[in-house]
């Protein structure tokens, strides 16, 4: 599998196992969540979000891996954004070492204002090449991660699954389509990561059509997703998501007469960077 082999995957959720302390109500106290609570920026904050793609062949060996790395900085002048240090690395094979890591200057210093449809715009992306699919992914997983966990944050009851889109096309700049089917969230317990007591909410997504172009090559997929992300009681931020997908449909590279089979696995952790 050449490593232009690229596909997107925009949103993604199954059940991890939660790890943290488990902070338990005091007795008689209701399991709810505050209601009206706003995302309180606690100064500049950076995280840094790693996603690991997997290329498997039909019988689920890995053939090759790929990872991109890069920070996600917060909390600045007016609502803006910004990705620094991105980076990505390629190695062969389930164990295969890491190649020398590439760097992602188009991404160093960008900057925007923390709106996710804002990115779905023609002309968001015009600095980035078309090939920046995984790229282009960083940017809209940091937004769905913050959606999920601090949108639909009043809307949420204990062990209910919430229905937060439902048969919704989104339309990618400069890549193609992808079809949210049904997206499910679940506030299922409380949790402890970076001493903030946290609301632990699962999300989920199955059987989702992915049609790509780009850069000459051709995507007809399926996407499931699924993740959990701990919200801050507090401040309402985010202080840790795990992401995993998996994609698995027909590829069509530049010069070939027939698309091949394609089956790409990838997991995420977005998670505070200390002292940063």
């Amino acid at each position: 599998m050449q490593s232009n082999s690229v596909w997107i995957g925009v949103v993604g959720l199954a059940l991890a196992v939660c790890s943290g302390a488990w902070a338990q109500p005091a007795a008689g106290a209701s399991w709810t969540l505050p209601h009206d609570l706003a995302v309180s920026e606690v100064g500049v904050r950076t995280f840094r979000f790693t996603v690991d793609y997997q290329t498997n062949n039909q019988q689920g060996a890995v053939v090759r891996r790929q990872r991109l790395s890069g920070e996600y900085v917060r909390g600045l002048v007016g609502g803006e954004v910004q990705w620094k240090n991105v980076r990505q690395f390629d190695a062969n094979g389930a164990n295969g070492p890491f190649e020398a890591a590439k760097g992602r200057d188009f991404m160093e210093g960008f900057r925007y204002k923390n709106d996710l449809g804002a990115t779905m715009q023609p002309e968001f992306f015009k600095s980035f090449p078309a090939t920046a699919v995984f790229e282009r992914n960083l940017v809209w997983d940091t937004g769905m991660i913050e959606l999920f966990g601090q949108q639909y944050f009043d809307k949420l009851k204990l062990n209910q699954p919430h229905q937060a889109m439902s048969e919704q096309s989104v339309q990618l700049p400069g890549l193609g389509s992808f079809h949210n089917r049904n997206v499910l969230l679940e506030w299922v317990g409380m949790s402890l990561r970076n001493g903030q007591n946290c609301a632990l909410i699962d999300y989920r997504a199955f059987g989702n059509p992915l049609d790509i172009s780009a850069g000459g090559m051709t995507l007809r997929a399926r996407s499931d997703y699924w993740g959990q992300i701990w919200v801050s009681l507090k401040t309402k931020q985010i202080e840790y998501a795990t992401l995993y997908e998996n994609v698995s449909g027909e590829l069509k590279l530049p010069g070939q007469d027939s698309p091949q089979p394609l089956s790409v696995f990838r997991i995420g952790t977005f998670e505070p960077v200390a002292g940063l």
